[in-house]
């Protein structure tokens, strides 16, 4: 297991090898799914829990990407056991994981944006293809920080960044388009 530097240093290593994951992705050399595994492995093998206070945009990045790799993932396995009769609680159990999650990711998102006094923020509707998250899902942008773009359909989220007065309410094509459109 790879050991990472405590202090701020520690998420160097953690940022470069997401990048390199986001690079495989986007160039066609890996699929969605396995990138979603290995950012999944990324995650586990980093051995670091999610901060309760961050004093760093880094640490409030990371927290998202810990709850939302592990949202992923587990949704991603909820969804290969969806058809087996005999796995529905495993299917039930993977499903009320990977929601539990999203739900924590969405509260990282409102932590790193309040660390950040909501500045040099947008959001905004996107268009997708799945008609579930027709409407629904929207994306949120760190105008000022490189790979910092971030997704949700919590309501209670939505008011607070349209309280807060970064909310466009208007519908545009994700900046990473290719990504949340497709399926694992």
């Amino acid at each position: 297991m790879e050991s990472y530097k405590t202090g701020r240093g520690q998420f160097k290593g953690f940022f470069d090898k997401r990048s390199s994951l986001i690079v495989k992705y986007e160039s066609g050399s890996i699929t969605k799914r396995e990138f979603l595994e290995s950012n999944y492995n990324l995650v586990m093998k980093m051995n670091l829990k999610p901060f309760l206070r961050i004093d760093s945009y880094e640490m409030g990045m990371y927290n998202y990407q810990y709850y939302n790799v592990l949202a992923k993932y587990f949704t991603m396995m909820a969804k290969d056991i969806r058809c087996a009769k005999k796995r529905q609680r495993y299917y039930k159990y993977y499903l009320n994981k990977g929601n539990n999650y999203y739900h924590e990711k969405d509260k990282a998102v409102l932590n790193l944006l309040e660390y950040l006094n909501f500045k040099g923020v947008e959001a905004y509707y996107v268009d997708v293809n799945s008609k579930t998250l027709n409407n629904k899902l929207y994306e949120i942008v760190l105008l000022d920080y490189k790979e910092a773009i971030f997704h949700s359909k919590a309501l209670w989220l939505l008011n607070i960044l349209k309280e807060k007065g970064v909310f466009k309410d208007e519908k545009k094509k994700s900046l990473i388009d290719d990504y949340i459109n497709e399926t694992y």
